[in-house]
């Protein structure tokens, strides 16, 4: 489904903790997450580190979008 949204012309990140899965299914671009059950967040955290954990990951996964790829990237 990945390479197909991509064909289009609309890039994908796939936000994902288990990486060897995400390339398995042929993600291009991978932004590693915490954990299962938590993919953007830590209960442990304080909200003020949790939010700043989020805002992070979150960016991190912008900037891949911009960046230019040829092969499978983890960001």
């Amino acid at each position: 489904m990945v390479r197909e949204i991509e064909k289009r012309g609309l890039p994908i990140v796939h936000m994902i903790n288990l990486i060897p899965v995400a390339k398995s299914v042929g993600s291009n671009r991978m932004v590693e997450t915490v954990s299962i059950p938590y993919p953007l967040g830590d209960p442990s955290l304080t909200k003020e580190e949790e939010y700043d954990l989020r805002y992070s990951k979150v960016g991190i996964a912008l900037k891949s979008l911009t960046t230019p790829i040829d092969d499978q990237k983890i960001f």
